[in-house]
């Protein structure tokens, strides 16, 4: 695990390896599926047609939706994306962005996923934001911790969606 800040960013990065192919991990991480029940969180690609790449943007919003999400809901965008082996997402919040970075690689008998994410607070000055780099780099750790615990859930969901 290594986290890093900037002067207004905090990132952290860690991996995990599990047994299944790339390609397989990909769907289960990648692929923006309008409910997922791991995170329960639900995206609105707002019916863009095609499949999804660089500049996609959605929706996100907890729970389950029914109907359209609640205005101010988090806006993000795909900012990067390499099939089968890197997706870098932003998500914009009213105080703060965060950029999620997923990116797989062959491990012995299965794939490595490394996740990266920062966070970028948008408000707040310089006093602020140094009052608050421990506590956000905790923040970030803790994030990065929980998702890559939520990786082998992702995959096994995605295996019997298939």
């Amino acid at each position: 695990m290594a986290i890093t800040s900037r002067t207004s960013a905090t990132s952290a990065t860690g991996s995990c390896d599990v047994p299944q192919p790339p390609a397989e991990v990909w769907r289960a991480l990648a692929v923006l599926e309008p409910y997922c029940s791991v995170c329960d969180v639900s995206y609105d690609l707002g019916g863009a047609a095609g499949a999804p790449g660089v500049g996609t943007t959605f929706v996100c919003a907890p729970g389950r939706l029914e109907g359209s999400p609640a205005a101010g809901s988090p806006q993000g965008e795909i900012v990067e994306w390499e099939p089968t082996r890197l997706v870098t997402t932003r998500l914009r919040l009213t105080p703060e962005t965060w950029t999620t970075r997923i990116e797989l690689a062959d491990a012995a008998g299965g794939t490595r996923v490394t996740i990266t994410i920062t966070h970028e607070p948008t408000t707040g000055g310089r006093v602020v934001r140094r009052l608050q780099r421990g506590a956000l780099r905790r923040l970030v750790q803790r994030t990065v911790d929980a998702e890559l615990a939520k990786v082998p859930a992702h995959v096994e969901r995605a295996g019997r969606a298939a």
